[in-house]
């Protein structure tokens, strides 16, 4: 049975994996879910992409976790790329759920379109303190399309203002692709094949644009949108065992 340590995306605290989570146990699994700083309802705000990161690095060490299968969702790629590259003598697999694989010195505003880099600036300058939240619109029409609308609302609820540094901050990526490389530990791909929240194709989709980054990797793949975690979690859990396994 693995340790398994779940990381939210972009919006997104740690309760967001509670279903996945559950069932994870069900079936022998050890599951923590940590919420990185600056995300959750009544969060300070006021962070960057290291101390989003740090607050992770810190839930890992405080409970002295090893061993571990590290899953990540969405912007939770890059925490989980910086959490290996800071304790990698803790770490047995990456997961990256539909997940940002960086290219060096990159972020993920540089990885996707440029007209939604340019709406996330435009909302964020335009709070009172540089957050911006995902428009409903592009929620329910890109992120979860396959949900029935009572759904994609209370999904919608439960999500709070993204802090836009952990969007802007750019990512040394040397050391974790020297990891891989070396063999430091194994690396998964699991692929939504309903996700829209990145338009599909060679040009900006999740796979094969950001999976093949990871060299020789575990490819799993399953029918859902970006956010199957809410849609699908049952189905998620049992398909995140296939990719932590030795």
């Amino acid at each position: 049975m693995a340790t398994m340590v779940l990381i939210h995306g972009a919006w997104h605290d740690g309760s967001a994996w509670d279903v996945v989570g559950r069932r994870l146990q069900e079936q022998g699994h050890r599951v923590f879910a940590p919420t990185a700083a600056g995300h959750g309802k009544g969060a300070d705000k006021d962070v960057d992409l290291e101390t989003a990161t740090g607050s992770l690095v810190d839930a890992l060490v405080d409970r002295d976790l090893r061993d571990v299968v590290l899953v990540g969702h969405s912007l939770g790629g890059i925490y989980i790329s910086k959490v290996a590259m800071a304790v990698p003598e803790r770490i047995r697999r990456l997961v990256f759920v539909n997940a940002f694989v960086l290219e060096d010195g990159a972020s993920l505003q540089t990885t996707i379109p440029p007209p939604v880099a340019a709406l996330f600036d435009q909302l964020a300058a335009g709070s009172d303190d540089h957050t911006h939240l995902l428009p409903w619109p592009i929620w329910r029409e890109a992120f979860i399309n396959d949900a029935g609308l009572d759904l994609a609302r209370q999904a919608y609820e439960s999500l709070s203002p993204q802090p836009h540094r952990t969007f802007t901050d750019t990512v040394d990526m040397k050391p974790f692709y020297e990891m891989v490389q070396g063999g430091r530990f194994g690396c998964s791909y699991l692929h939504l094949t309903e996700d829209t929240a990145l338009p599909p194709g060679e040009a900006w989709g999740w796979h094969p644009r950001l999976s093949a980054r990871l060299g020789v990797y575990r490819l799993v793949t399953m029918p859902g949108s970006h956010e199957v975690i809410f849609t699908n979690p049952e189905l998620l859990a049992d398909k995140l065992v296939l990719a932590a396994r030795d």
